[in-house]
């Protein structure tokens, strides 16, 4: 698995390993993040043979500059950045707290966990995703699922057209809901039924 933004807690591989087995590569370009991220794994034993962790060093790439010449993945995550700017998480908390029936100025000023690189990125989640689906075609045969959460509905068009621009051979959404929270997971292949096939023989005997 390849965990794009994996975080200073690293809680998708960490939850993948020790209930599946599964093992990763966690991505992220905060190299604090990577650092409190690595003192989880060194501090467990095991961890550290089944997750490894590597610095993007560009904003601009998701993909591009972590993933190594002939590597294979089964499955891309990513929970993306879902705000285009710092004053857009703000005035959104706002709108909760207020829907909520509080008083907004007495709430914290988010009302989410997370740092900068975390919670937003120029052009918000939307021209994250459309990147990563781009770039997705370079590794179109290294990877068997590319997959990420879209939290805004209003991101979607925009992120099915890429899809399609993209060439993609089969994409999924996958509707969730906690409570009044409504989001998805959005996943592509490149890989035709065939080919599929052939990689979960390979892969998964």
């Amino acid at each position: 698995m390849l965990d794009i933004g994996v975080g200073a807690n690293c809680i998708y591989p960490l939850i993948g390993h020790r209930e599946y087995g599964w093992q990763f590569v966690g991505t992220d370009i905060d190299p604090a993040a990577l650092d409190n991220a690595q003192r989880i794994l060194d501090a467990n034993s095991g961890l550290s043979d089944a997750i490894e962790l590597r610095l993007q060093t560009s904003r601009s790439a998701v993909f591009t500059g972590v993933v190594r010449a002939n590597e294979m993945f089964d499955l891309t995550l990513c929970n993306p950045p879902f705000h285009a700017s710092l004053a857009e998480a703000n005035a959104g908390t706002q709108r909760k707290w207020k829907n909520l029936g509080k008083d907004a100025a007495r709430q914290p000023l988010l009302n989410f966990g997370g740092q900068g690189a975390e919670l937003w990125c120029e052009g918000g989640e939307e021209a994250f995703v459309c990147r990563m689906i781009e770039e997705s075609a370079q590794l179109r045969g290294s990877c068997l699922w590319f997959t990420t959460l879209v939290s805004k509905s209003a991101s979607l068009p925009g992120v099915y057209r890429a899809l399609k621009q993209t060439g993609v051979l089969d994409s999924r959404t996958i509707e969730m809901a906690q409570g009044q929270k409504k989001s998805r997971i959005v996943a592509w292949t490149f890989l035709d039924e065939s080919r599929q096939r052939a990689w979960r023989m390979a892969r998964w005997k």
